[in-house]
């Protein structure tokens, strides 16, 4: 069909990529049999908060206490599980939810669907359903639009949707990105009656095409107004590209500044009236001071106050090979630039160092976390750990406790003998950036384990963004392993093997598989992880698992 599609534009393409994935998933029998009685699909917005978005606040801790998820340290070491649901036609679980009181508002994303679960033991059952009409993208975050309780995403088409919490009712859709090329991958903020929207356009994969004029996509962040949809705002990481005078190797013309898309959540410093975002590695050159950045702007303007940028010269795209002489015609040469893609895929962390002193925290897919003052963006310490690759490094969050920024290490191996791969999980001191605990990871490539995923000896370490719950650090490897850490020393408390079939109380075939992204979320007395991920060559999988706190006797 490669014919065909070259005459399509990019929505059409996905029109048609979401009409012959969703075909079995309109009828609506994987559903079917969930839906709530009368009786119990109200929504109580008046209970309490427990994840409001992907970064559970929107200062983006990641951390939850053993109230807001209903279950405590002392019974991570007991999990089992309660139940497990599988999604049709899924290949790659990339979302979470909102959680308020014992309601989780979720986005399965292939299924075109928003669903509110009740989650009352001993099973769940689905409240109300909203069709987004194409395949959803985004993590769901919930906020006050206009003075009503509201969930808002993005589908697969950059379209953000804004939709009554109560009911599943749309309230507005608006396209976000400034370009068709572009998409929605971190989730919208909610804040101040203002959707803030984060833009990853990058143009990283059509590069391999050796007669693309590579490049002009880029990022940008658009704030639109809660009520209406209306843009209000739009920042730009560079001017719009244009043709550089330069040829590739193949004598195509080149163009340029493209990339540093921004794949993260903003993180919102109300204090300082300020949305911070980190962004990704230029795509052609010329390069930018906004590549591979932290860069902090106006809340009320989108003008931007300051920038940092972690890693000068970084411009890549995945036409780019090592060594070098095997790259497309459209990678940039390496005298010209790093070729590292050492991109930031982490949301940023506003929290407080041990005196009080506010701080802003970043990790980056180098392996590096950065810490700086958020009113300059100076830089106050930086630690790194492993050789950081085009996958991580730290690749989809950070988390924090009162102490400790905890950093999931993915590092893929990478051949040759310079590679110093550390996958595994590391605490470091908020305030000094001293190493506090390390945990190495080994490969689990038993027999069943080696059938299921060829690549578990290379591909084991820490990819999905971690959660802090109570004095517990959730995290969970590209090989399907979930682990629980204790915060304080980094032993692993329990563990759990999702790289296998399972049973669900939908009737669709379960199948687990690699974890990534943002797929670790926990609230209502349960830890959730959604299992497969079936990209770069990890398995894939369809299910979302709920894990419960073992009954004691007495109970």
């Amino acid at each position: 069909m490669e014919a065909q599609g070259k005459v399509l534009d990019r929505a059409a393409l996905f029109n048609l990529v979401d009409f012959l994935a969703m075909a079995k998933v309109e009828a609506g029998e994987w559903l079917s049999g969930m839906m709530c009685s009368e009786d119990r699909r109200s929504v109580n917005l008046a209970a309490p908060h427990g994840m409001l978005n992907f970064g559970v606040d929107v200062s983006g801790h990641r951390r939850l206490s053993a109230a807001q998820a209903g279950v405590n340290s002392a019974q991570m070491g007991q999990l089992e599980l309660a139940w497990a649901i599988g999604f049709p036609n899924t290949t790659q679980l990339r979302t979470s939810p909102v959680i308020i009181g014992k309601t989780m508002f979720y986005s399965p994303v292939t299924t075109g669907t928003v669903l509110a679960f009740d989650l009352e033991q001993p099973a769940p059952c689905v409240k109300w359903v909203h069709s987004i009409g194409t395949a959803g993208r985004t993590s769901l975050s919930y906020g006050l639009l206009d003075g009503k309780p509201a969930l808002t995403f993005a589908d697969r088409q950059g379209v953000v949707h804004a939709l009554d919490a109560a009911t599943g009712a749309l309230l507005w859709s608006e396209y976000a990105p400034h370009s068709q090329g572009s998409r929605v991958t971190g989730a919208p903020v909610i804040h101040a009656n203002k959707v803030v929207v984060n833009i990853s356009g990058s143009g990283v994969g059509r590069a391999m095409d050796p007669n693309y004029e590579c490049c002009v996509e880029h990022g940008s962040v658009t704030a639109l107004d809660g009520a209406t949809g209306t843009r209000l705002w739009t920042w730009h990481t560079m001017v719009d590209a244009s043709y550089t005078g330069e040829v590739s190797r193949s004598g195509v013309k080149l163009r340029g500044p493209s990339g540093a898309p921004i794949w993260s959540t903003p993180t919102i410093d109300a204090k300082r009236n300020l949305v911070y975002v980190t962004t990704g590695e230029n795509t052609s050159l010329p390069a930018t001071d906004s590549s591979d950045a932290v860069i902090a702007l106006d809340l009320d303007t989108g003008k931007r106050v300051w920038g940092f940028q972690a890693l000068p010269n970084d411009v890549w795209n995945m036409s780019c090979r090592t060594p070098w002489e095997s790259s497309g015609p459209n990678c940039p040469p390496p005298d010209k630039s790093v070729l590292k893609d050492h991109d930031f895929g982490a949301q940023a962390i506003l929290t407080q160092t041990a005196d009080g002193s506010d701080i802003l925290l970043a990790g980056q897919k180098s392996g590096d976390v950065w810490a700086l003052n958020p009113d300059t963006g100076d830089l106050i310490w930086n630690v790194r750990f492993g050789q950081g690759t085009p996958l991580g490094g730290i690749h989809w969050g950070i988390a924090i406790d009162d102490e400790r920024v905890f950093a999931t290490i993915y590092d893929p191996a990478l051949p040759g003998p310079e590679s110093v791969a550390q996958p595994g999980l590391y605490a470091v001191d908020i305030s000094t950036g001293k190493l506090a605990w390390q945990h190495r990871l080994e490969p689990d490539c038993s027999a069943q384990r080696q059938e299921r995923f060829a690549g578990c000896s290379g591909r084991f370490g820490l990819s999905a963004a971690p959660l802090v719950v109570d004095n517990t650090v959730l995290a969970a490897g590209a090989d399907g392993r979930f682990y629980a850490f204790a915060a304080d020393t980094g032993e692993i408390v329990w563990q759990f093997d999702t790289l296998t079939d399972f049973k669900t109380i939908n009737g669709v075939e379960g199948k687990g598989g690699s974890i990534d992204s943002h797929s670790i979320f926990a609230g209502a007395g349960l830890v959730f992880v959604g299992s497969g991920y079936g990209m770069f060559g990890q398995p894939a999988g369809n299910v979302l698992l709920a894990f419960k706190p073992a009954a004691t006797p007495e109970e």
